[in-house]
């Protein structure tokens, strides 16, 4: 479940970067960003126990 969280982080950041370098779509792309932020920093705090990264 964690590797899933972490990969969708990375694309919530990659669409994010899309969306403010190319589009000018409002505040959800920043919102994106703030879930990504969050998905990333909760892997770094509470890592996966399975051992599988």
């Amino acid at each position: 479940m964690g590797y899933l969280l972490y990969l969708i982080a990375i694309v919530f950041l990659i669409a994010w970067a899309v969306g403010y370098l190319v589009y000018d779509t409002g505040g959800i792309l920043h919102v994106l960003l703030v879930i990504a932020i969050i998905a990333v920093l909760l892997r770094i705090i509470f890592p996966s126990k399975t051992g599988n990264n």
